[in-house]
């Protein structure tokens, strides 16, 4: 029922969205905030911010709050659930997402989902996968990696390698075709995919085909103007990616090597070539620009684009933000292109 309201209400005419929520249109360095999205974020700011919570209460917040927001999953395709082997005899939980189509073996996306390394969940991408499956007709793989604090970097970074070691080796008996493996996430897990393929450069191992950034968080100590600018946006703010990193991170210096923030690397070339998108209202809007530059420069692929009137985790809101879910259908038709 909270859902339904909530889709009802965010169906309004975006003129009483604004009204309801100061009056006046957010417009900041020339880009207008999308009407739902700032009723939301004028919403949100009668809740606690996450910073205020456990990371186990954080948890349970977002996951309701993405509940409310996220459309439903592409029913075209096919899900499972499995085990492979982690790092130190651990297990790690996989998600699969495979496309109806008989007799092809499909190209193959490792991904990674959102959520500061705190929070998120395979449920918080769940419909971004089925929709990427779906449209780029490409057998996804999502990735249950540890969070924090519980487990502290570099758990996750070695979590993500081992997903994407194992599915390189084990593509093939998925439908997945091995000679087309590419990696991809958003905001944390976008970071992730980042420094897969850094480090697969640097241990001389087979690269990503494709790298697939969504506002990726690539850079821990970044003090770009936008960490400022957007610094109270809905609904990432700079005191939420400081609770993130202080839960993340056993010290302070840990966030200045690039295994951490992979826009700290002295050397990009050679990379994958890498599609990169930023929302427009994000604290991460300026290093997600940036690091699609810096590759640029350094002589990799990229396909760059920014959602101007949306904000952070807009890849959860499908189900109550047309441009957001438009703007997934725009991923996964370059997705679809670059990897198809």
């Amino acid at each position: 029922m909270q859902k339904f309201l909530v889709r009802i209400i965010l169906a309004l005419p975006s003129s009483w969205l604004v009204a309801l929520s100061g009056g006046r249109p957010t417009v900041i360095e020339e880009r207008r905030l999308d009407a739902r999205l700032q009723f939301l974020g004028a919403m949100a700011k009668r809740q606690p911010s996450l910073a205020t919570l456990t990371p186990q209460a954080a948890r349970e917040a977002a996951a309701q709050g993405f509940k409310l927001l996220d459309g439903d999953a592409d029913p075209h395709i096919d899900t499972g659930e499995f085990s492979i082997p982690g790092p130190d005899g651990r297990m790690l939980r996989i998600r699969s997402y495979k496309p109806r189509l008989p007799n092809r073996y499909v190209p193959v996306l490792i991904y990674f989902h959102m959520g500061g390394f705190v929070i998120g969940d395979l449920e918080t991408c769940h419909v971004l996968c089925s929709t990427f499956a779906a449209r780029a007709e490409c057998l996804v793989l999502s990735v249950d990696y540890r969070l924090a604090p519980e487990d502290k970097y570099p758990a996750q970074c070695e979590d993500a390698l081992a997903a994407f070691r194992w599915a390189r080796v084990h593509a093939h008996d998925l439908g997945g075709n091995p000679a087309m493996i590419a990696v991809g996430g958003d905001s944390a897990g976008g970071g992730l995919a980042a420094m897969v393929a850094q480090e697969l450069r640097r241990t001389g191992e087979k690269p990503p085909s494709l790298q697939l950034l969504i506002y990726p968080a690539v850079d821990w100590a970044s003090e770009a103007p936008s960490m400022k600018t957007f610094g109270d946006a809905y609904p990432l703010t700079t005191e939420i990616m400081n609770y993130f990193r202080g839960h993340y991170f056993h010290t302070p210096e840990e966030a200045l090597g690039s295994r951490a923030s992979p826009a700290r690397a002295e050397d990009l070339a050679g990379l994958p070539p890498a599609l990169i998108y930023t929302a427009g209202f994000d604290p991460l809007v300026d290093q997600g620009r940036d690091y699609a530059e810096a590759l640029k420069v350094a002589g990799v692929q990229v396909l760059y684009r920014c959602f101007d009137s949306l904000t952070h985790a807009f890849t959860a809101m499908s189900g109550t933000i047309p441009r957001a879910k438009a703007a997934i259908h725009e991923i996964a038709e370059d997705l679809r292109r670059a990897i198809g």
